[in-house]
């Protein structure tokens, strides 16, 4: 792991974000590219006014001003760290980044969903998790015992999650941490059989995965996950993304979003 991207907004959530980074940093020697976004209009960006120019700089200074405090933490003593200053939108800019600079990992900070807003409801950091070629790691709180030891991996165990469980177990194999990969079995959303559960075991570890996977049942698969990894005393959760259908085809809707909203747990997405 080289190179981190950490979006940030200044608030205490990309702190954390940074704080997690600053770990991981200086556990694999990595750079942390830190991006802050100012969301500029097409329209004042391309227009040439006076106005225009001048209430761009003057973003720009002030985006400046606070970058230099909210870099100035000790727990970034010996870390490479970069800053940046982008104009467009938070997806747009990091997913080129990411590119850029060939990233292994993008880390968020996030305070979740409350009320009807949060970070990942109808943003451009809900299109990070969903899209991004990148694993996004979101972090709810101060990571002040982080550590990746004990990692619970959802599943569907179609053949298309296979390079997904791949990119997960290399990326966490990276870290020094286990994967348990879990398959939630639920009663009212095309409930299967222990058989049938052996079955698509079988063709999962045919096409390129493992029959390591726990068979667990609950209403939703967030309520599955999360009461394993309390159980399994698990220090993140993860899951892999379908660009158009939430987790993939078998976990309808926006899984990913949901679990990455409602975990109090670390959330690392994947996406297939």
């Amino acid at each position: 792991m080289k190179n981190i991207i950490i979006p940030v907004d200044f608030s205490i959530h990309s702190e954390y974000a940074l704080k997690t980074g600053a770990i991981l940093a200086k556990k694999h020697d990595a750079t942390l590219h830190v991006l802050h976004m100012l969301e500029l209009s097409d329209s004042l960006i391309s227009q040439s006014a006076n106005e225009n120019k001048n209430e761009m700089m003057f973003l720009l200074a002030l985006t400046q001003k606070k970058f230099e405090p909210f870099l100035d933490k000790g727990f970034l003593e010996g870390v490479k760290v970069e800053a940046l200053i982008k104009h467009h939108k938070v997806y747009k800019e990091v997913d080129a980044l990411a590119e850029k600079v060939n990233a292994d990992l993008i880390i968020m900070g996030s305070h979740g969903l409350m009320a009807h807003e949060g970070i990942f409801a109808g943003s451009n950091a809900e299109k990070m998790v969903r899209n991004s070629k990148t694993p996004v790691l979101t972090i709810k709180s101060d990571p002040k015992n982080f550590d990746l030891k004990n990692v619970i991996l959802a599943t569907d165990l179609s053949t298309k999650s296979v390079a997904a469980y791949k990119k997960a177990k290399s990326i966490f194999s990276s870290m020094g941490s286990s994967i348990q990969l879990v398959f939630v079995n639920r009663p009212h959303h095309n409930f299967i059989s222990t058989q049938e559960f052996k079955e698509l075991t079988r063709e999962f570890k045919k096409a390129g995965g493992t029959s390591e996977v726990e068979f667990i049942a609950g209403y939703t698969v967030e309520d599955g996950l999360f009461e394993y990894a309390q159980d399994a005393q698990a220090d993140c959760v993860a899951v892999s993304t379908n660009a158009r259908k939430g987790i993939s085809h078998f976990f309808k809707g926006s899984i990913s979003e949901d679990v990455a909203n409602h975990s109090k747990l670390p959330v690392m997405s994947f996406k297939i």
